[in-house]
């Protein structure tokens, strides 16, 4: 089958153009000025062929030499990067990939943001195989009860997601449901492994039989937008680190997260 992606691989484009592209892609690698002969020995192309591509894109704004005589990107760079940023929506980028998801994982995807009321499931993607579950779009998530309540309480500020898991601990009703199986310790526990690997999961909690995974997506500024999980029965799916499952979910988490613009060396720092 011919997808937009081979198509494009096998149209003919324009060498020098790639050429140049993976010239400034370098300078997004740690986002420091570079010096000629570094950048050079960085993409393979000898410094006097080099030299005429950093002419032109010093001619039309895309680098720039600083006061040290090292290369940079210019204001051009930033002006276009700008223009992106202003496009882009990561709900709408999430949920235009998700059925490509639940397909490749033979599960539901559940996308959630961080609202009012805690972590908010804005889109449910089914899959063939039907669960009952007891989640529907508008729903809220618990924080300590599910992957995704714990990975928005590994990635976001505290003082965002305090107020709501004192809350949730001091509801004496709901600590009385059968489901109701973690405390202080262990959510805090739980919070900090999601915060180490990068993901959550959570089994026969707040549903018996029922396995979540859930993944940070991060803009630009590393700000985590939203969550995605991948939901269902617990004998389909197994949760440690590398697994299918959890592996393809970060996967995609990932690119999604990279073409919102995060750059995970860069926001460390």
């Amino acid at each position: 089958m011919t997808t937009p992606e081979t198509k494009n691989k096998n149209q003919r484009g324009i060498s020098s153009i790639e050429v140049g592209f993976g010239i400034l892609n370098e300078f997004a690698v740690d986002g420091k000025p570079i010096k000629l002969r570094d950048l050079a020995e960085r993409t393979g192309i000898a410094a006097g062929q080099l030299h005429p591509y950093l002419v032109s894109f010093r001619n039309v704004g895309m680098i720039e030499k600083n006061d040290d005589g090292l290369y940079q990107l210019g204001p051009h760079a930033l002006h276009l990067g700008l223009m992106r940023l202003r496009m882009q929506n990561a709900h709408r980028m999430a949920i235009s990939r998700v059925a490509a998801l639940s397909e490749q994982l033979s599960l539901m995807i559940s996308v959630a943001v961080w609202g009012p009321h805690g972590p908010t499931i804005t889109y449910i993607q089914e899959y063939a195989r039907s669960l009952h579950v007891n989640i529907r779009v508008g729903g809220v998530y618990s924080l300590p009860m599910t992957a995704t309540g714990l990975v928005f309480c590994a990635f976001l500020p505290e003082s965002k997601t305090i107020r709501l898991v004192e809350a949730e601990f001091a509801d004496n009703e709901s600590r009385r449901r059968d489901f109701f199986k973690i405390d202080k310790a262990a959510f805090n526990d739980s919070v900090e492994q999601a915060r180490k690997r990068g993901f959550a999961t959570t089994q026969d909690m707040p549903i018996p039989g029922i396995t979540a995974v859930s993944a940070p997506v991060f803009d630009h500024l590393g700000k985590i937008q939203l969550c995605v999980a991948a939901v269902g029965p617990s004998d389909l799916i197994e949760v440690a680190p590398g697994t299918r499952v959890v592996s393809q979910l970060l996967d995609f988490a990932d690119k999604l997260s990279h073409d919102l613009g995060y750059r995970p060396e860069l926001a460390a720092r």
